[in-house]
């Protein structure tokens, strides 16, 4: 696989499977890690074999450590987003009133967290001359959390 198509389809799984506030989504951040993690090794590993004479069939080296470099901010945020993720997956996390109001403020770490991920993998398909869709706040991380709810007791 090319390393855009790799990139690309990294790209897609993290679309196609997107991280809940809850205990599901701690799986799938760790999954999403793994596989940045292997791009990220795949594209340094390109990068070494492209500084060897007579590769012509990959990016320019500078392009593959521009996107690996790009891969690791968009696997630090990713770690970031574990500790809300953790947080919001605990037994009661979403009991009283105030743990309620506490799952706000970690839907709003988990949610730029997520989207600076978006961003930065965004940034490695430029380095790899693959357009990218304009960066919108609606559409900057390729997954979705969805909106906390507040339950209101009469």
């Amino acid at each position: 696989m090319e390393p855009r198509e790799a990139v690309d389809a990294v790209i897609a799984d993290l679309r196609d499977h997107p991280i809940t506030g809850d205990g599901s989504g701690l799986f799938t951040a760790t999954w999403h890690i793994g596989l940045l993690c292997h791009l990220a090794a795949r594209m340094a590993a390109d990068a070494e074999y492209q500084l060897a004479p007579n590769i012509a069939d990959l990016p320019p080296a500078e392009a593959l450590g521009h996107t690996t470099g790009h891969l690791g901010r968009a696997i630090a945020h990713y770690t970031q987003a574990l500790s809300p993720l953790v947080t919001l997956s605990r037994p009661g996390a979403q009991g009283t009133l105030q743990k309620q109001l506490d799952a706000i403020d970690q839907h709003g770490r988990l949610r730029v967290h997520l989207d600076d991920a978006g961003l930065a993998l965004a940034a490695a398909r430029v380095c790899l001359g693959v357009p990218s869709r304009p960066a919108t706040p609606s559409t900057t991380a390729s997954v979705s959390v969805p909106a906390p709810t507040v339950l209101r007791r009469s």
